[in-house]
């Protein structure tokens, strides 16, 4: 009885030949997909540390504006402008403003109106933040730079 596929015997050199075929073939659509995730950044980016605060022209002693979606205050005075972050030194909770200064609704940490450490247990004051100003009259704010409290920037 004669077999209706008959069995074919592949040689040990063409065996290894196809596999060797077959890995390259398989590396070369590997590379591929993985260049394929070079065009898309890994990266995710990060909110600017530098807030614009707008034309120096714009700011007028005895202005007081807060800016809740950055987390800052930003106070003009005859001195200069300076700019306060609005979060606890604690456990980073946003402060609110009282008639006395700011208090945090967390731990309850209380901050005199300049941003020192009047109780609670906030271990310093809250950040001033530096500030300069562009060629064109914009006022930035750098989330990253400390000053002392009371430093002013003269527009």
């Amino acid at each position: 009885m004669s077999e209706r596929f008959p069995e074919k015997k592949i040689k040990r050199r063409d065996f290894l030949g196809l596999m060797g075929m077959w890995t390259a073939g398989v590396t070369l659509v590997a590379s591929g997909l993985g260049m394929l995730k070079l065009v898309k950044p890994v990266v995710i980016p990060e909110p600017s540390e530098k807030l614009r605060l707008g034309q120096a022209a714009d700011f007028s002693p005895g202005m007081v504006k807060t800016i809740p979606k950055e987390k800052v205050r930003i106070e003009v005075t005859d001195q200069g402008i300076a700019v306060m972050s609005l979060i606890c030194t604690h456990l980073g909770c946003i402060v609110r403003e009282t008639h006395d200064g700011f208090e945090c609704p967390c731990h309850g940490s209380t901050y005199k109106k300049d941003g020192s450490v009047t109780g609670g247990p906030a271990p310093r004051s809250l950040k001033w933040l530096e500030v300069s100003q562009t060629i064109d009259g914009t006022l930035i704010a750098n989330k990253k730079e400390e000053v002392p409290i009371g430093t002013y920037y003269h527009a």
